[in-house]
């Protein structure tokens, strides 16, 4: 009898650690998907530290090329020179 309550017990210890190996929390399945996110917020993280790298380079020709402000002024403000004309060009599509 005792040896039959011990090999119970057994399984019944193997069936739970089974249970929480596939079903629990730190479970594989839970492990797998935790990899993959990890996966996607590193390839998240390095577009943009590309897009950081990118940025501070334009901080750097803001601040030491006049060149670079003024194409800047030029295509996002608008900006037109004082000997310069503005021509709006309509292109008239039927």
């Amino acid at each position: 009898m005792p040896l039959k309550l011990a090999i119970t017990g057994l399984v019944a210890v193997i069936a739970f650690l089974q249970t929480q190996l596939w079903l629990g929390d730190g479970s594989i399945p839970q492990l797998y998907r935790l990899h993959l996110q990890i996966e996607k917020q590193s390839r998240e993280n390095l577009r943009l530290a590309q897009r950081n790298s990118t940025l501070n380079g334009e901080i750097q020709a803001l601040k030491h090329n006049p060149q670079a402000i003024e194409e800047v002024a030029r295509r996002k403000l608008g900006m037109i020179g004082k000997d310069e004309s503005f021509f709006l060009v309509i292109d008239r599509k039927p």
